[in-house]
């Protein structure tokens, strides 16, 4: 079913809007190619089918399909750096680092080879200029490897084409299948590929196409339409907290300090929240109302399948009441550690207890 004049409003809640800042941002260029509907250098509004019915989206949230991850990983400076990179993609050799032309480099002369090759162009620039851009597309754990292979691919030449030389790594040492792609920062056209948030978000769409298209259930969405609150980290913060885990290392991490300080702060008494997670909440608040509406008009329906999923949107609504940021789970943490940290000071204070002394029994 389609949801009428609503319909533009329920979109708003389940895909994110870019509104990129024209004033002061320091790629000027960029920001008026994204006001023109344009990423780094492809048609955006080509990338992806048209939003034509926001139920088959809605469905797959409620019912927890598993979310594609697209990220980038860092930009590669020279031919040394980039070389390192594609060796520790390729396990130095081990596995197979696919080109955008299906041929497969495993000898590690070939891979220093191509990575002078997209480096030699910019010895020029006085400054070090980005080779290479490298990314990483991930699925859960149970996820076919191979089928993830492919769909990268078939997501590199809509976003890429020809345009753009890249390399291609399927990882299957972790229980998520990813897919390491370094891509060449200077295009045929001279273009660069610098990818923003709203090229990633295209990535992520055309991502979830092509594994839809292998029948694999999966969804790119916000966390917000999902009722998450919690950013995810950077992959140095990530790795820092595996080594803690793992006891490789003793030292907490800067972030997880600060984090700790201002939670400790704000449990005392002497700071207040910060201003992002009320807006979260009131976020969260708008959207479950979107949510209703939603809802009712589905039960509106003359198809059993619509109502069906009206009866799971509100299951999927009561069972998130509220949103939990990043600061909330520590703050939570925080007001437990201060209650402890009290009950065991005014134990202190009142001191040992003496022993009861029983009464001497009376003898007959």
């Amino acid at each position: 079913m389609s949801f009428g004049g609503r319909e533009d409003e329920l979109w708003g809640v389940l895909k994110p809007t870019f509104k990129p800042r024209v004033f002061g941002d320091p790629n000027l260029k960029y920001a008026e190619r994204l006001l023109n509907q344009k990423g780094f250098g492809k048609d955006i509004g080509q990338v992806v089918a048209p939003r034509a019915d926001a139920r088959p989206v809605l469905a797959r949230v409620v019912r927890k399909a598993p979310e594609v991850l697209v990220k980038v990983t860092g930009r590669k400076k020279g031919a040394d750096h980039l070389g390192a990179h594609l060796a520790y993609i390729g396990r130095k050799g081990e596995i197979a680092l696919e080109t955008r032309d299906g041929e497969l480099l495993t000898d590690k002369a070939d891979v220093q080879q191509l990575a002078e090759e997209w480096s030699e162009t910019l010895y020029w620039r006085q400054r070090a200029t980005v080779s290479a851009v490298s990314m990483v597309f991930s699925m859960p754990e149970g996820t076919d490897p191979e089928t993830v292979r492919q769909s990268v691919r078939e997501t590199a030449e809509r976003m890429l084409g020809d345009n753009h030389d890249y390399l291609m790594a399927l990882h299957t040492d972790t229980p998520r299948p990813h897919v390491h792609m370094t891509v060449e920062a200077e295009g045929m056209d001279g273009k660069r590929f610098d990818p923003r948030r709203e090229d990633l978000f295209k990535f992520r769409e055309a991502f979830a196409e092509a594994l839809r298209s292998r029948g694999v259930e999966c969804e790119a969405t916000p966390r917000w339409t999902r009722g998450q609150g919690r950013a995810g980290t950077s992959m140095a913060l990530a790795q820092m907290r595996e080594k803690i885990r793992r006891g490789v290392s003793r030292q907490p991490t800067e972030t997880d300090l600060r984090q700790a300080r201002e939670a400790l702060a704000i449990a005392t008494g002497k700071a207040t929240p910060p201003a992002f997670v009320a807006q979260a909440k009131r976020r969260w608040a708008s959207i479950k109302e979107q949510y209703e509406g939603a809802a009712a008009r589905l039960d509106g329906s003359e198809d059993r399948r619509d109502k069906d999923l009206a009866r799971e949107l509100r299951t999927f609504l009561k069972d998130r009441p509220f949103i939990e940021t990043v600061p909330d789970r520590v703050l939570k943490d925080a007001v437990e550690r201060v209650r402890i940290a009290r009950e065991q000071q005014s134990k202190d204070q009142e001191g040992p207890k003496s022993p009861e002394r029983k009464p001497p029994d009376k003898m007959r």
